[in-house]
């Protein structure tokens, strides 16, 4: 449940804005006016929330609710108590993520709730900066020379913006992050201590080790999140390129050289070793790690903490180390939990 000490106070939307947006039809006997002025998990739901279910295991906390309203899978709507209006929809928790950005729009981006606008005292914009107007400068910040902002954007406090970096309109640069050699598109958001630019790690090996000059960049589209203390360096001989729409969590690592598509996920503790191609819509799991030079063809997923070393088709689902198809996967697991089991009953076999 929110907390106004750091959200403030949800707009309300009445039943009507509710089902509409949802894609949701209202029951009869509906109030159409009637608002709800926040949301809520089930369990804790009073009148005046919102609360969604999709989920079999949460069928007791459904039965019990105080909800005002709920979204729901059709599957469970009859399941739904006297007293909470039930809004039937096909994805009720993507309807209701849009609704609760609608609620509360200052947590859709970091400290946006607390952006007073224009350059903070204490902030250090370089004279040759350029800055759209709107654009806030939180304490601490650091924008260097020929740096570009657009308008709309927030530079969160003791971020440093490097020269000649380019950040586009709308976006939200998380406390503490540093860019450098790095061109950022529209709505684009960092959360706290991201990295972005650094040298990659390029060395050409022998009794002594040569530093390769890394001279690319690193290139965000428009709509990517990047969560906390995630890594992309810059490219060494191409860009490192993040497509549009692309959500990579915290903890996440990405080399030089790297392109991934549009419309990623990748989850945290992934590492991405250089040169590595993603095209649009792959989904990484939790701590995979992916060996250099390797392509991974478009929609494919690839199960957590696997280990990707060579090329994934399109539309794959893989897992394992080293990666495969899960059937493979699936039948390599089962074969080994057999065989451990006729193991332990081998005769004379003893446990410890």
């Amino acid at each position: 449940m929110s907390d106004p000490v750091f959200f403030s106070a949800a707009v309300g939307l009445t039943l009507a804005e509710i089902a509409a947006a949802a894609g949701a039809p209202l029951p009869n006997g509906a109030d159409p006016e009637r608002r709800l002025t926040g949301a809520a998990p089930l369990e804790s739901a009073g009148p005046n929330h919102l609360a969604y279910m999709d989920n079999a295991r949460y069928g007791d906390a459904l039965a019990t609710t105080r909800a005002g309203a709920c979204l729901i899978s059709p599957r469970f709507a009859a399941r739904c108590p006297d007293g909470t209006v039930s809004l039937v929809s096909r994805d009720p928790y993507r309807g209701y993520a849009a609704l609760l950005g609608r609620l509360h729009p200052d947590a859709l981006r970091p400290g946006s709730q607390f952006a007073a606008r224009g350059i903070a005292p204490g902030a250090h914009v370089h004279p040759e900066a350029r800055l759209e107007e709107g654009v806030t400068v939180d304490p601490g910040a650091v924008i260097g020379p020929a740096a570009e902002i657009g308008a709309g954007t927030v530079i969160g406090p003791n971020a440093v913006v490097g020269p000649g970096v380019r950040i586009g309109r709308d976006c939200a640069i998380g406390a503490g992050t540093t860019l450098s050699h790095a061109l950022l598109g529209n709505r684009v958001i960092l959360h706290p201590g991201a990295r972005l630019g650094q040298d990659g790690f390029g060395f050409a090996m022998g009794a002594t080790h040569l530093k390769v000059p890394q001279v690319g960049r690193v290139i965000v589209q428009d709509d990517v999140e990047i969560g906390a203390n995630t890594t992309i360096d810059r490219g060494a001989s191409r860009d490192t390129v993040i497509g549009e729409g692309t959500k990579i969590d915290n903890l996440v690592q990405i080399a030089h050289n790297v392109v991934i598509g549009r419309h990623c996920v990748i989850v945290s503790g992934v590492g991405i070793s250089g040169s590595t191609t993603l095209e649009d819509y792959v989904v990484l799991g939790g701590q995979v790690g992916v060996v250099g030079h390797l392509r991974i063809g478009r929609g494919s997923q690839i199960a957590g903490s696997s280990n990707v070393n060579r090329d994934v088709p399109p539309g794959s689902r893989w897992g394992g180390t080293p990666a495969k198809p899960v059937r493979a996967w699936f039948r390599e697991l089962t074969t080994l939990a057999r065989l451990a089991e006729r193991s332990a009953k081998a005769p004379g076999d003893e446990e410890a």
